[in-house]
């Protein structure tokens, strides 16, 4: 096991494919040269050479329309949006055209493209570069859309993305780039579609995503001292999403709380707690309960982004007001 970076797991992952396979090449603004505005793909120019990591000129559009056409005639983009925010002047090529591709073509074009990109707050960066917006990914038939918490699972989760035939947005929160965590040598897959029990409880259930996952630990680290025993499911994958896991869990405690970054507006929690209503309405305890960022632009501001970001006081004082 090697200690690493999440921003250095990142790039372990497109190592470790551009090494196996020669398809697979990358591109984006600023990532070969300056190794990434976010220092997440240092090296790989200076181990794979300038043709097979570009410089890009600023135009989403261009970015992943020239992907696109390359995954049409056979081969295995990596694509980089600087910020996720991004996505909102590439989303008619993202959402028309290569979500939809495959289908409309009967199967008979594959789009084995990864879009990666730096999503959500905590980085003071404003209301036009902190948004979390995996939800919007979420929303669209035909993307697979993946956020990892953890440096192993970015290592894993975007290797397995570049080998999928499938588009697959990727998502890396921001703060969790500097933090570090063990990673498997060699090589290293984490299957699509898979949630991660982090941490088993008795009482109730916490499910999180990418940033969240930590501090919903640390909060039911807190909890344990007020004899709340709960649980913490990483979705880590939010299409394919695996239901088995995260209701398996609720069944067991019978309680469900979510913890979202997106605004609590049709956030992917509201999904999953729709599911839940439907799947396991019987086996809950009380009412599901979602903790999000509220539905306003993120400030830039310090104290008034921490205010309305989940953090971890919150997530406590909302579970041990709900479970008591």
């Amino acid at each position: 096991m090697a200690q690493l970076t999440f921003r250095e797991a990142v790039a372990a992952g497109i190592a470790q494919e551009m090494e196996r396979d020669p398809l697979v090449y990358f591109i984006g603004e600023d990532v070969a040269a300056a190794g990434g505005v976010f220092k997440a793909t240092v090296g790989l120019l200076e181990r794979f050479g300038p043709e097979r990591v570009r410089d890009t000129p600023i135009s989403e559009q261009a970015i992943v329309g020239a992907a696109m056409g390359a995954a049409m005639t056979g081969l295995r983009p990596i694509v980089e949006i600087m910020f996720s925010d991004f996505l909102a002047t590439c989303w008619d090529m993202v959402a028309n055209q290569v979500a939809k591709t495959r289908y409309m073509t009967g199967g008979q074009v594959s789009l084995p493209l990864v879009i990666r990109t730096a999503n959500g707050g905590g980085t003071r960066f404003g209301a036009q570069h902190s948004q979390s917006l995996e939800n919007w990914a979420m929303a669209v038939p035909g993307l697979k859309v993946l956020a990892p918490s953890t440096p192993a699972d970015a290592k894993g989760l975007l290797a397995a993305a570049i080998r999928d035939p499938d588009p697959v947005l990727f998502f890396e929160q921001k703060s969790l780039y500097g933090t570090a965590g063990e990673v498997p040598d060699g090589e290293h897959l984490e299957p699509l579609g898979t949630a991660v029990i982090r941490r088993p409880g008795r009482d109730c259930t916490i499910v999180a995503l990418a940033a969240m996952v930590p501090k919903a630990l640390t909060a039911a680290d807190r909890l344990s001292g007020l004899d709340i025993d709960a649980g913490v499911v990483d979705v880590r994958s939010l299409v394919p999403l695996d239901t088995r896991t995260i209701l398996g869990e609720v069944r067991k405690t019978g309680r469900l709380f979510t913890v979202e970054e997106n605004p609590r507006l049709c956030g992917w929690g509201a999904e999953i707690a729709s599911i839940a209503a439907d799947e396991c309405f019987d086996d809950l305890d009380g009412p599901i309960v979602r903790i999000t960022t509220p539905h306003v632009p993120l400030p830039a501001a310090d104290v008034l982004e921490d205010a309305a970001m989940p953090s971890v006081d919150r997530i406590v004082n909302t579970v041990k007001g709900a479970m008591r």
